[in-house]
């Protein structure tokens, strides 16, 4: 069993969207229901910077700078440290706000979003080019959540924690075909939250509710499984040195005053394979 170590104080009501970047010195997460934006300190401490209502991820851009998910949309910064300065606006719709995302190997940026009230099949997944141009590839999706691409960028790992599945897709000139469940499970075991891919294909994936985060093989099959002392876990990402350091998010968000004293911290756990370097976004 792999020793989980807290590394932080409870500094989220709903962490989420861990990413280890050499842009910005090290790792980012955000509070996304907090709407502000993270950058962990040496010491275990955060730097904090407010990005509206909403922030439900952050990555950097190629061009310098960072790309952060907000209420409605995107919002780019030309500067690591600086605040955003230009939003490309995403979607309209009444009660539907961003979600979870990453950016892909041809360096286009997927979007996802969910209902504030999580209604079932009123959220998509977006695709967002280096052009800036915003396209709908998903619809009928209820919570778009972890999403990340095998080594080769031949296949995209996908979760719509609606549908209690991992999916995967082929992807062909950029775009993704085929969709597929690779992994279901039971809701009632969990929702299948944020994810990250590893060097050797593998895909490690967040449980909400559950306390865990579980390693599949690219055909499905259970490798591992992480326990840590949270219920709400809900993303994960591979950093450090070697990048074998996996850090895992977890919220506080609806649990009450009853909370273990440890929700809303960050974790660290040392793994055997190290992740993939943090594609940026094109745009």
């Amino acid at each position: 069993m792999r020793a989980v170590e807290q590394i932080t104080d409870a500094v989220t009501d709903h962490g989420e969207g861990p990413v280890w970047s050499p842009a910005w010195g090290g790792l980012r997460l955000v509070d996304m229901l907090v709407g502000d934006l993270l950058t962990l300190r040496p010491d275990g401490g955060v730097d904090r910077r407010h990005v509206g209502r909403v922030a439900a991820f952050v990555r950097p851009r190629r061009v310098g700078g960072y790309v952060v998910a907000t209420e409605l949309g995107v919002e780019l910064a030309d500067d690591v440290d600086g605040a955003p300065t230009r939003l490309v606006p995403v979607v309209s719709a009444p009660g539907i706000r961003m979600n979870e995302g990453t950016a892909a190997p041809d360096g286009s940026l997927y979007v996802g979003t969910s209902a504030w009230d999580q209604a079932p099949g009123a959220a998509g997944l977006y695709r967002i080019d280096p052009a800036l141009k915003v396209e709908q590839v998903l619809d009928g999706v209820t919570i778009s959540n972890g999403m990340g691409f095998s080594p080769d960028g031949s296949r995209a790992y996908y979760v719509d924690s609606g549908t209690g599945r991992l999916d995967v897709f082929d992807v062909a000139d950029g775009r993704l075909t085929d969709r597929r469940p690779l992994v279901e499970r039971g809701r009632e075991d969990g929702d299948l939250d944020g994810l990250a891919v590893d060097a050797q294909g593998t895909i490690w994936v967040a449980v909400y509710g559950a306390g865990q985060v579980l390693r599949f093989d690219p055909a499905g099959n259970l490798l591992e499984r992480v326990d840590l002392p949270v219920p709400h876990v809900t993303a994960c990402t591979l950093g450090g040195a070697d990048m074998t350091d996996l850090f895992v998010t977890t919220s506080r968000g609806g649990l009450g005053p009853g909370a273990h004293p440890a929700a809303g911290a960050l974790f660290r756990v040392s793994v055997d394979v190290p992740g993939l370097p943090v594609v940026p976004f094109g745009g």
